[in-house]
């Protein structure tokens, strides 16, 4: 199990080299100047334009400016916002929980409703029930991100007025930060309704980003569950005597549950893509949002950095989620 941990670890070098490229170059051939952005109505001269882009290292070669980007992400500086001047280290941890406990909140209501769900289908295969399902689920992964936000906020919020529209608390509420989760932050506070209005906020944006792989959990946990329900030893136990609920709780669902583990893991990256339209719709201060709008900012040290952390949390968790099969399947462990 170690060595294959090793070489999976050893494989993420080439991969984050990779990324390193495509991060460096997507933000180049976006149509716009950083700098004149950031000079806003106001103008240049050319020669504070000059300037300007000498500070900044983009009158370099695009080789060379890559060379000086690896150089400095070795040295593990991923540079300054050349908006707010801030380190995009510092920012990114100042915002990634918020993204955190969106997603979290989000993969645990797809957990705890879409295996439950693929189980309870695959044991009425081809009955009324099975085709709602599964049905449903389809739609559910089919709908569009953006317009499913747009009709929630429309129905809960603007008509029924049952949940906010944006933010993660009421402004009623202010507090310090401790861990940057709101739901702890809010409970440490000691402030009298301080959690109920975050959890109260959390909820259209975490059934929004949910949708996709609660739909994705169900359908194969239907999948391997029928695959698992035809094997011999479930026969076998039938054939004891034992109660549906045992045959599939004890002897079905746990053979079942590795490739559920796999689409659970891989929802991480559906997760932090699905957060940038979740976010910007929902006005969440996380991740997802902080990149869309250094896009629309040209703030290449950002954009850069940006992609390649979320990138790197994604390959630690589908690592995680890899050596975690020994654990479900000894037999895999050889």
């Amino acid at each position: 199990m170690i060595l294959f941990i090793l070489r999976r670890i050893a494989l993420l070098i080439p991969t984050i080299l990779g990324i390193t490229i495509v991060a460096f170059g997507f933000v180049r051939v976006l149509p716009g100047d950083p700098v004149l952005l950031m000079a806003g109505e106001r103008g240049l001269s050319e020669e504070r334009y000059a300037e300007m882009l000498k500070q900044f290292g983009y009158d370099q070669p695009i080789w060379r400016q890559y060379i000086d980007y690896l150089g400095d992400l070795l040295r593990g500086d991923f540079g300054n916002s050349i908006v707010t001047k801030k380190p995009v280290l510092t920012e990114f941890f100042a915002l990634f929980p918020a993204t955190v406990e969106l997603a979290f909140c989000a993969i645990l209501i797809a957990i705890l409703v879409g295996i439950p769900a693929g189980v309870f289908a695959a044991s009425r295969r081809g009955k009324l029930v099975d085709q709602v399902l599964m049905g449903t689920a389809l739609v559910g992964y089919s709908m569009p991100i953006f317009w499913w936000g747009l009709l929630l906020i429309i129905v809960f919020s603007g008509n029924l007025g049952w949940t906010p529209v944006s933010g993660r608390i009421s402004l009623l509420y202010y507090f310090p930060a401790h861990t940057g989760f709101m739901l702890i932050d809010s409970l440490l506070s000691g402030e009298k309704g301080a959690f109920l209005s975050a959890l109260h906020h959390l909820i259209l944006p975490s059934i929004v980003l949910a949708t996709v792989p609660l739909a994705v959990i169900a359908r194969q946990t239907r999948s391997a569950m029928l695959e698992v329900l035809g094997e011999d030893y479930v026969r076998t136990a039938r054939a004891k005597g034992m109660s549906p609920g045992r045959v599939i709780g004890v002897h079905a669902l746990r053979n079942a549950m590795i490739p559920v583990i796999t689409v659970i893991g891989l929802s991480v990256g559906t997760l932090l893509a699905g957060a940038i339209l979740t976010e910007t719709i929902f006005s969440w201060p996380g991740i997802g949002k902080w990149m869309v709008d250094s896009i629309s900012r040209r703030d290449y040290p950002v954009v850069q950095g940006g992609l390649l952390l979320i990138a790197v949390v994604v390959m630690v968790v589908n690592l995680i989620v890899d050596t975690t099969y020994g654990l479900i399947n000894p037999r895999i462990r050889h």
